[in-house]
């Protein structure tokens, strides 16, 4: 067999994997939907489970995905082009539904205009394609997801052109800043606005503080850029994010339609020049098919409900929920990461008492995340929850009941 060899390699890579702690574990599969029910919200069930789960560990902030406005939103898209749209855009792959989505997008967050992409990931690897260049020095923090470090590989972005700062530490930014080579024509700070595995989120009025007076020394200058995927829609007191919540915008807005809206894809928020070159020189757009009509005419009606009173009203519901877990893990003695987003770290600070933890709420009805080392330092293991709109008094009042059972 060709590939009898290969396969034994890939076996033995697994092994190490498992064995290091880095590996997978087996994909739970969700069988079925239970929708809201008097002071319960939604519950799901699982493949060979006989129970269903209240979901704090999903990234549909809003709870938005199963809202029939965006299911119908989806199927008359569908009825009216079909689920495919033949075509990379280049080629008549693009319908009026991404032209919408993209106008629509740009305003929600206050740019002139902006690029849809099939995730907020190949936004990244695409803006680092386009933006990029031999006298270009990339700056970034510490924490940022691995879409950023991907996107700088890609661009292949030498080491020499590249700092990294302490996560969230002004000074150090200064200190990158200052050690900037004499050739460089231009520089790119990008950070996460909220880091997914601690809930907290990037300054961005502090780092535009820090760089602005830098933009000068560069023939392009000093170009901010915040990966808000988890923030936008989720953030701020009507949902723009963490250039809400922090008052300041920075020159490009990388999201994704795939967590509080509860769709699919990702976008890039910029000048007309910016997403100008996206189009042009983004390899991760250019060559492969975009999203579908069904996804875009989803995600331009989930802004629609954001920016409607029935939006705010699921935003303030999760603030409240947010606001009541953090008080009740606050109240049992836990420790966390203080903040206001909806991701929800409880530090346990242990291996195994981690996994014990995860295994009584999965035994509890709960579905949780848990964190340990290889994935964080020894020290920092780590329970993730994430709150979303659905979540009711109810829901919340039963899982920290599940954590006082399991401290006692």
């Amino acid at each position: 067999m060709p590939l009898e060899k290969l396969n034994q390699t890939l076996v033995r890579e697994i092994i190490n994997l498992k064995e290091e702690g880095r590996a997978k574990a087996d994909e739970r599969v969700i069988v079925d939907y239970l929708p809201p029910k008097g002071d319960k919200g939604p519950r799901y069930k699982l493949k060979g489970v006989d129970r269903d789960f209240i979901r704090l560990n999903s990234n549909s902030y809003l709870s938005l995905a199963d809202h029939p406005e965006m299911i119908e939103a989806a199927d008359t898209a569908t009825r009216e082009f079909g689920v495919g749209p033949g075509a990379v855009r280049f080629i008549d792959g693009t319908f009026k539904y991404h032209i919408s989505l993209e106008e629509r997008i740009a305003d929600f967050v206050g740019k002139p205009a902006a690029k849809i992409f099939n995730s907020a990931y190949t936004s990244n690897c695409g803006l680092s394609l386009a933006i990029g260049s031999k006298q270009t020095h990339w700056i970034g923090d510490e924490l940022n997801h691995n879409s950023i470090i991907r996107a700088m590989r890609i661009a292949n972005v030498p080491s020499k052109n590249k700092g990294i700062y302490k996560h969230n530490t002004m000074e150090d930014l200064k200190r990158c800043l200052n050690e900037i080579p004499d050739d460089i024509e231009r520089v790119i700070v990008i950070f996460d606005g909220i880091f997914s595995m601690r809930g907290d989120y990037a300054p961005i009025d502090k780092i535009k503080k820090i760089t602005d007076p830098y933009d000068s020394k560069f023939k392009d200058g000093i170009i901010t850029v915040v990966d808000d995927s988890h923030g936008i829609g989720a953030y701020g007191a009507t949902g723009r994010g963490t250039p809400e919540f922090s008052s300041e915008s920075p020159d490009i807005i990388i999201g994704t339609f795939g967590k509080a809206f509860g769709v699919n894809g990702g976008f890039i928020a910029a000048s007309e020049s910016v997403i100008e070159a996206v189009r042009q020189m983004a390899d991760t757009y250019i060559y492969t098919n975009p999203l579908s009509v069904a996804d875009c005419a989803a995600a331009s009606k989930a802004l629609d409900i954001c920016d409607s009173p029935e939006g705010l009203e699921r935003l303030d519901n999760l603030k409240q929920r947010v606001n009541q877990f953090r008080i009740g893990i606050e109240k049992l003695g836990h420790e966390s990461i203080p903040g206001h987003h909806a991701v929800i770290p409880l530090l346990v600070r242990d291996t195994a008492k981690t996994h014990q933890l995860v295994k009584y709420f999965f035994e509890k009805g709960v579905l949780v995340v848990g964190l340990t080392f290889p994935v964080v330092p020894r020290g920092d293991e780590t329970i993730r929850f994430q709150v979303n709109a659905a979540h009711t008094e109810f829901d919340i009042d039963y899982v920290l009941g599940v954590l006082s059972e399991f401290k006692k």
